[in-house]
């Protein structure tokens, strides 16, 4: 990925070079004219294509976001109901994830939700227990945001 941005700013430079233009608009032409050679050699190159690694982060923020908002208004909507209608408790969750970055990722995805917090994860790194409010309507909200959050990272760390 590194090589393919590198190339592609040395082209977007190269074209402000040759084009004797030092400004902005000439190095977006020169970058996607860049792109667009990058792109045509791909299959030159050991790696995917570096603008999907981008475009995987932008959804991985999207999603982070998405869950942040949604979980924010279902724990203000506890948090200002004159009952309180939920349940706290503990459930474990096996996660796909492999490695201590993308666990370590996700865990902070799930504390940084409002409503759980990772309480611990299994030395094999398989399992997180997770403290959350509102179980068992919980369980059923968090688990697809976590399967979400998964997704998401797998796309972003993993060369697929």
């Amino acid at each position: 990925m590194s090589l393919q941005l590198l190339l592609n700013l040395f082209i977007a430079f190269l074209w402000m070079l040759l084009s004797n233009a030092w400004n902005s608009t000439t190095f977006m032409i020169g970058y996607l004219i860049g792109l667009i050679l990058v792109f045509i050699m791909r299959r030159f190159f050991p790696t995917p294509f570096y603008l999907q690694k981008v475009l995987a982060i932008i959804k991985f923020l999207y999603v982070a976001i998405r869950e942040l908002i949604s979980s924010s208004i279902f724990v203000l909507k506890q948090a200002v109901s004159p009952r309180k209608t939920f349940v706290t408790g503990i459930f474990a969750l096996n996660t796909v994830l492999e490695g201590d970055l993308e666990i370590t990722i996700l865990s902070l995805l799930i504390t940084l939700t409002p409503g759980s917090v990772v309480i611990e994860v299994s030395p094999d790194g398989k399992v997180l227990y997770i403290h959350a409010m509102g179980i068992p309507d919980e369980k059923a909200t968090v688990i697809p945001a976590i399967h979400a959050f998964e997704k998401a990272i797998m796309e972003v760390t993993r060369d697929v």
